[in-house]
């Protein structure tokens, strides 16, 4: 099982549109997938048309096991199933702080998960806090979306310093470019300066206005318009980050 967290400090990046395309694409290529929403605002949630239980919350979430196997929910798509955010989430910073070891709480939860799911996509808020710690001890990649300007770079900055700084593996973290208008200068000259950069992945994400009507279709991008543009983008970033699992194993 690998688990793949799409994180950024700063909101608004892509974040969940990233996440939802490549769980769905996961579950064409690589087999039965889970997106796990931890935002509470629930916006992948949202768009697979389901909702937490009225019975479920943060408290159940992190007890794990039966509780988190019930509130498992499936998609419309084969192979891909969601287990849905709730509002109650808002609090888990403060429930995690109140729990034994809870860096490793995350990971203990979703153990038992491996035998039924090939990928775990975890869809997080934008903020740095200990539920984001927990989220980098479970995930083997944390895929951080950029809008190549300079407050992204500097929250990408921030991430790596805060990696340094805590001793944490920074070679998790993998980078791409999103919302990319090759028409901006700034743009243009900040995909030259990282393009061989380390960690950043050649993918791109064009900014797509099919990408903003996934809030209308309730579906991945990649379901009902494969072949728009930045469908495509998805579809190659997807295939190269399989690419480097390969040469990292």
């Amino acid at each position: 099982m690998k688990t793949i967290a799409l994180y950024s400090i700063k909101g608004g990046v892509g974040k969940t549109a990233t996440a939802v395309n490549l769980a769905y694409l996961s579950s064409l290529n690589a087999g039965p997938t889970l997106i796990c929403d931890l935002d509470p605002q629930g916006a992948s949630s949202y768009y697979f048309r389901i909702s937490a239980s009225s019975k479920y919350n943060s408290d159940k979430f992190l007890k794990g096991s039966k509780a988190i196997y019930s509130n498992i929910k499936a998609t419309d798509f084969e192979n891909l199933d969601l287990l849905a955010s709730d509002f109650s989430y808002r609090n888990l910073d403060i429930e995690l702080a109140e729990k034994k070891k809870p860096l490793k709480k995350l990971r203990k939860n979703l153990e038992e998960l491996s035998e039924e799911y090939r990928f775990i996509f975890f869809d997080c808020p934008p903020n740095l806090t200990l539920l984001s710690e927990s989220v980098f001890a479970a995930s083997d990649i944390i895929l951080v979306p950029m809008i190549p300007t300079t407050l992204s770079i500097r929250t990408y900055t921030q991430l790596i310093d805060f990696f340094k700084a805590n001793k944490l593996d920074t070679t998790k973290i993998m980078t791409f470019f999103t919302m990319v208008e090759k028409k901006k200068k700034m743009h243009r000259d900040i995909l030259t300066e990282y393009s061989n950069a380390p960690g950043f992945l050649s993918q791109t994400i064009p900014c797509n206005c099919e990408v903003e009507k996934m809030g209308i279709y309730r579906a991945p991008l990649n379901a009902v318009m494969p072949n728009a543009l930045a469908a495509k983008a998805y579809l190659g970033l997807w295939k190269e980050m399989i690419a480097s699992f390969g040469k990292n194993k």
